[in-house]
């Protein structure tokens, strides 16, 4: 089994990939995220996933023989980046723009085989409709808190899902990591997706 670690505080991503089989080491990379504004989203999503993989990889708890991810999402609205709002202000806001609104969630991703130095990187991009919601559900969904601390103030796999009326691509994008992007990352490394999978 190779050995993976997640450089990503994400309890979303880490779900996502054990439900996939893999057993992730986590590993938070502290990255400031606010070295990439003013990037356009897509850019954005890919530079942080890069900055973060970039941090973790040389530490000295990565296992031998890792591969190291790191991944950073992203929300596209009307050409604009919406990542995490911070303050329930912002998420109001955000909610206002987003109710009846489409938008593209760009996820970055950056593996690197710490044994090699070999780096594979690329984004998925999913576009998510969202309902018309009233300013009731607003104030409600921003009071849970969940909507903070999470790119485009929403999520798809928790209180969020109920104001998302569908997906165009992959849905584990949406959730952090695209999972069929991520394997082709694996095998363009010269690894075998299967020989991740916990045993």
């Amino acid at each position: 089994m190779t050995n993976f670690v997640l450089a990503s505080a994400s309890p979303a991503r880490l779900k996502t990939l054990r439900s996939a089989g893999l057993d992730p080491t986590v590993i938070v990379s502290g990255v400031d995220e606010s070295q990439a504004d003013g990037l356009p989203p897509i850019e954005m999503a890919l530079q942080l996933a890069e900055l973060k993989c970039a941090a973790v990889a040389p530490r000295d708890d990565v296992p031998d023989g890792a591969l190291v991810l790191g991944c950073d999402s992203v929300l596209e609205l009307d050409g604009e980046a919406l990542n995490k709002p911070g303050t329930e202000e912002e998420a109001t806001r955000r909610w206002q723009d987003l109710r009846g609104n489409t938008g593209v969630l760009h996820t970055g991703h950056c593996l690197r085989d710490a044994t090699t130095g070999r780096v594979a990187a690329a984004t998925a991009s999913t576009t998510v409709h969202f309902a018309d919601v009233s300013d009731e559900e607003i104030a409600a969904y921003v009071a849970s808190g969940e909507p903070l601390h999470v790119a485009g103030a929403f999520t798809v796999d928790g209180l969020g899902g109920a104001f998302v009326t569908g997906i165009e691509g992959d849905h584990h994008n949406v959730v952090g990591v695209s999972l069929p992007l991520l394997r082709e990352l694996v095998l363009e490394l010269g690894h075998s997706w299967t020989d991740l999978w916990a045993r």
